[in-house]
């Protein structure tokens, strides 16, 4: 199943009449506000994990384990429970993915953002009322499936509701929420440790604040001209379509959507379409874009910053403090991935990143080899200071690169007859590697302990090179223009492009033309 959606381009020289609305504005920050839920579930259970209060309720052996001094330190926290309190979040996501692209082909953008945000509510429900382990992860699996609808429908809204020239960066503003719904619950996590015994409650519960945002936003908001259109309500789309534009003279966009929205009914097995040879290029940069984006290890980092923290020597309060920080960075690096991203390209942002991340998370790995052993912790402060800001150093980096042009690439790489099939492939490839290492980090940490930063920074090492050689630079070329500007062009990606125009010229017979050309 697919979750639908489409966002067509001007043609060529031509560039449609749309101003910057209030209401374009409102929507989309109503919309990205799906991003701040997602990064408050996955801030917030490394600081609840670490917390004294929570572990004594729910995992009593980690803590006799974080107690006693004969545990090495980095074995402290390895427990298969704790892991599925944090992953099993991400594997409930990639099921509701199937569902979600249903709905959102189905019942539009907007009830599917509305369906995220009660599975939301319900799940922070749950998990703040939590009385036993199984509670605590069904309000997981529940905050998964509003995780799952949330990431299908919001980066589709957004594409399809802003206009052409500022559509990059309304793209990242989700990524940009994920952010600050990170730092948001960093700074939570701080507040709340020092309530005792019913901190990690407040911090579970105030999940509700976003989840409460996102579906009263659900509930105001348009759905998006492109959806309507897809249904068949030719006539609303047109209305909202001059609403959101700000002009009367929508017709040649609103011409485009038509179009673009009959081809896309047109192809029945978008998956299929998905496999064929000259749409290997897109498919294979957008899946290894997930990997690598797994395997830069941020989502270890940000899931588990106060536990990683606590296990480098830094006392409660002082690792809550130290995820503060990163988190902060994060936001503020990505802004700067907003400003510079249409300007520089991507590849730029990609390949600076890489030299960054690899040697902050090397150095990081010399200082812990050296300083931190099984049994003695004690970094001293200069040390601590310095593994701080090259663990910023590295999240800078990832927060302008990998971050968000991890989504942004492959949603603008796919042709219109397998985007749809495309994204879903794209969610569902993240949230199955978002999933493994949120399930294996704790047990990775007490088996390589230092040398978990040198197995990260190696592959960090690797997705460069694949990127100096196999990404092509997408900056500023229409999505339409893909394959002729960018495939077609490149020096290993255009083998798969030779069959195009003899496809075209013999394939259908029924006048439907290839939309990726």
């Amino acid at each position: 199943m697919t979750g639908g959606g489409f966002s067509v381009s001007a043609p060529p020289g031509v560039e449609f009449e749309a101003k910057i609305t209030p209401i374009v504005i409102i929507s989309c920050i109503m919309a990205a506000t799906g991003g701040l839920m997602f990064g408050y579930d996955v801030g917030i259970s490394g600081g609840v994990t670490s917390m004294d209060d929570f572990l004594g309720k729910f995992f009593p052996g980690v803590l006799r384990r974080k107690q006693q001094d004969k545990e090495s330190n980095y074995c402290k926290y390895d427990d298969q429970g704790l892991q599925l309190f944090t992953s099993s979040l991400y594997l409930a996501g990639l099921i509701a993915t199937f569902f979600a692209s249903y709905t959102t082909r189905r019942l539009g953008r907007r009830l599917t953002m509305l369906i995220a945000g009660v599975f939301f509510i319900v799940g922070v429900i749950f998990n703040g009322a939590a009385q036993n382990l199984a509670m605590l992860i069904v309000g997981r699996i529940l905050l998964g499936c509003g995780v799952g609808f949330a990431n299908q429908a919001v980066p589709l809204f957004l594409s399809e509701i802003a206009p052409t020239r500022i559509r990059g960066g309304l793209n990242i503003l989700f990524q940009l929420n994920v952010t600050i719904g990170i730092l948001f619950a960093n700074l939570v996590n701080y507040g709340t440790s020092k309530i005792h015994p019913w901190g990690w409650r407040l911090s579970l519960s105030l999940a509700g604040i976003p989840a409460g945002l996102l579906t009263l936003g659900a509930l105001f908001v348009t759905d998006t001209p492109n959806s309507l259109i897809e249904r068949g309500r030719l006539d609303e789309g047109k209305a909202v379509l001059k609403r959101i534009r700000g002009t009367d003279n929508v017709e040649p966009e609103f011409n485009e959507i038509v179009e673009a929205s009959r081809i896309a009914q047109g192809v029945k097995h978008p998956f299929r379409n998905l496999l064929q040879r000259r749409n290997r290029p897109q498919l294979v940069i957008a899946v290894l874009l997930q990997i690598f984006q797994q395997f830069t290890g941020i989502n270890a980092i940000m899931f588990y910053a106060p536990v990683l923290f606590n296990t480098l020597g830094f006392k409660n309060d002082a690792s809550l403090y130290s995820a503060v920080i990163t988190g902060a960075v994060n936001v503020l690096s990505t802004l700067v991935s907003v400003y510079s991203v249409d300007k520089v390209g991507r590849r730029v942002l990609l390949l600076e990143a890489g030299v960054q991340m690899f040697f902050s998370q090397v150095v990081v790995a010399v200082v812990l080899g050296i300083k931190v052993t099984d049994k003695s912790d004690n970094l001293g402060s200069g040390w601590a200071i310095l593994v701080v800001v090259m663990i910023c150093t590295y999240v800078a980096a990832f927060a302008w690169s990998w971050g968000p042009l991890g989504w942004l690439i492959p949603s603008e790489t796919f042709p219109l007859e397998t985007r749809s099939a495309g994204q879903s492939v794209t969610v569902c490839v993240n949230l199955v590697f978002t999933f493994l290492i949120a399930q294996a980090f704790l047990s990775m940490l007490c088996h390589l302990k230092f040398a978990i930063f040198i197995f990260f920074s190696a592959w960090v090492l690797v997705m460069s090179i694949f990127v100096l050689f196999f990404l092509p630079e997408t900056k500023n070329v229409p999505i339409e223009e893909m394959t002729e500007k960018v495939w077609k062009q490149h020096w290993f990606w255009k083998r798969f492009m030779d069959d195009d125009h003899h496809r075209i010229a013999n394939g259908n017979g029924n006048g439907k033309h290839d939309a990726s050309v």
